[in-house]
């Protein structure tokens, strides 16, 4: 068997954010900065440092300023290198030559599914990654989560979801992962899938967690998915679906992952990351001690 190497990605992108309004009523959720930094640009560094070449991001007719953000704006570049601020100047020209970037978007709401189904023209009969824009993986020292994902459809060349554990009371939060035996190691043949089950109905407490690397035969049966949970269609699904025909893995993948579509999950990210930063650690941790010792 010919090995295919994984070489674009599919970024969706089209979510109201409608958890953080009234601050997404004109800002997508994506450009929400964690510090100073949109939290799309994280996941678009976390898919070129994993090796991807190309990205769609799917988005809907109210996120032009997602596109501004990695093109070139000369204006600005001008007005910095007249002021002196070479490093500034150098700092926006890298984001915009960060990857080959593309985007279409997706004219209805109807779901994850439908979401990754808007790339087919776009991904062919390559296999592909997603990542979702909500979770933010960060693996100090060690491999991207995707780059981790990569690695492992490289060995089996079958579709692969990203996993970790979760505490039984956020299990209904997630889809949820049905391996065929107990996981030894970090890789592990599935046999199901259940999205956002109760705890009771609950295969295990893997849970997927935003990154996929998936085989294009996907499309086949997103493109006859029924809507499924919230009348949408679901990606869990159409993978379901996909086992019948061939293998799909999980990789429980190292690092730490921040959920920034969640208010307290992106509090968490801001904090952390905030106190990774050497201009500004030792003003926060005195801060953070202050609150503490108010508190």
């Amino acid at each position: 068997m010919k090995k295919r190497a994984v070489k674009k990605a599919v970024i969706p992108a089209a979510g109201l954010g409608t958890r953080f309004l009234p601050a997404t009523k004109a800002i997508p959720k994506e450009m929400l900065p964690i510090v100073d930094i949109p939290t799309i640009q994280y996941i678009i560094k976390e898919a070129v440092d994993s090796g991807i070449e190309e990205i769609l991001v799917i988005t809907n007719s109210n996120k032009h300023c997602m596109e501004n953000h990695f093109d070139r704006n000369y204006e600005l570049e001008n007005r910095l290198m007249e002021s002196g601020k070479q490093a500034e100047r150098d700092m926006i020209c890298e984001i915009a030559d960060m990857a080959n970037i593309y985007y279409v978007r997706q004219k209805e709401p109807k779901g994850l599914g439908h979401a990754i189904l808007c790339a087919k023209s776009f991904i062919g009969e390559q296999p592909f990654a997603v990542l979702l824009g909500d979770d933010v993986v960060e693996n100090h020292g060690g491999k991207p989560a995707l780059k981790q994902l990569i690695e492992a459809y490289d060995a089996v060349q079958a579709s692969i979801v990203g996993v970790q554990t979760v505490p039984d009371e956020a299990v209904h939060k997630y889809g949820i992962v049905e391996p065929v035996r107990q996981m030894n190691g970090r890789r592990v043949k599935l046999s199901s899938m259940v999205e956002k089950p109760k705890l009771e109905d609950a295969p295990s407490n893997l849970a997927v967690l935003g990154r996929y690397v998936l085989t294009p035969e996907i499309f086949d049966y997103l493109e006859t998915q029924e809507p499924g949970a919230g009348g949408e269609i679901q990606l869990t699904d159409a993978i379901k679906n996909l086992m019948i025909s061939q293998s799909v893995y999980a990789y429980d993948f190292e690092g730490t992952r921040y959920d920034v579509g969640d208010k307290f999950g992106f509090i968490k990210a801001t904090v952390e990351y905030a106190l990774e930063r050497d201009e500004l650690k030792a003003d926060l941790q005195a801060y953070l001690k202050t609150l503490v010792e108010t508190f």
